[in-house]
C-alpha cells in the first residue's frame, strides 16, 4: 500500500489543502498523511477528505494534528455532490451594491431577512473580503445568518479574510473555509450569486 506524507506545517491557507489534494492525485488507492499545525487547516483537510469520500481521521501531535486519509474504493456522499451543483451565494462585502455604505448594511440585511423566507435555499454561502464582518460577533445580521444556517445553509468564511480582519477569534457563525475549497466550488456549482 502506498502512503504518502504531507509536511504542511506553518503554510498558509490554502497551502495544506492544496499539497494534500496533490497527495491524493497522485495515488490510485493509498494513504495520505497530512502534517498541519493549526484546527483551521486540520478541518479544511478534512472536509476535503469527506468531499471526495475518502475515509478520513485526525490526531493530535506534539506540534499539531496529523489528518490520515485513506484513498481507494471511497463512496461519495451524494449530499456532498449536491452541494456543489445548487445555488452557491458569493458574499463579497459587509454592504449590498455600490454607493453608501449606510444603504449598503441596511440592503444586505433586507437581503439577508428575504433569504431567509424564500425556497430554495442555496446550499452554500461563501463570505469574502469585508462580507466576513457579517459572520463575526457584533454583526447585527449573525441572527439572520444564524438562521440560514439552522435551515441547512453552509455558512462559511475565508480564513486569509478573517486573519486580515483580525476577526478569526470573534467568528459567531457558520465555519472557516479556505480560497481553494471557494473556487473548487464556484468552479463546479451550476448556479452562482455574487453579492
Amino acid at each position: 500500500m502506498v502512503m504518502i506524507e504531507v509536511d504542511a506545517r506553518g503554510k498558509a491557507c490554502p497551502e495544506p489543502v492544496i499539497r494534500t489534494k496533490k497527495a491524493l492525485d497522485d495515488i490510485q488507492d493509498g494513504v495520505v498523511v497530512t502534517f498541519v499545525d493549526n484546527e483551521v487547516a486540520r478541518n479544511n483537510v478534512m472536509k476535503l477528505a469527506k468531499s471526495r469520500g475518502y475515509a478520513a481521521n485526525f490526531a493530535v501531535t506534539e506540534d499539531g494534528f496529523s489528518i490520515t486519509i485513506e484513498k481507494g474504493n471511497a463512496e461519495v456522499d451524494e449530499e456532498v455532490l449536491v452541494d456543489t451543483h445548487d445555488l452557491v451565494v458569493l458574499v463579497t462585502s459587509a454592504c449590498l451594491g455600490k454607493g453608501d455604505d449606510r444603504l449598503g448594511a441596511i440592503l444586505m440585511k433586507s437581503y439577508l431577512t428575504a433569504l431567509c423566507e424564500t425556497s430554495p435555499l442555496p446550499k452554500r454561502m461563501f463570505f469574502i473580503n469585508s462580507a466576513v464582518r457579517l459572520t463575526a460577533e457584533g454583526s447585527d445580521v449573525v441572527p439572520l445568518i444564524q438562521k440560514l444556517a439552522d435551515q441547512g445553509v453552509s455558512i462559511e468564511s475565508c480564513g486569509i479574510c478573517l486573519d486580515y480582519y483580525h476577526l478569526k477569534e470573534t467568528l459567531a457563525v457558520g465555519s472557516i473555509t479556505n480560497m481553494y475549497d471557494v473556487t473548487e466550488t464556484l468552479n463546479q456549482a451550476k448556479k452562482v450569486l455574487t453579492l
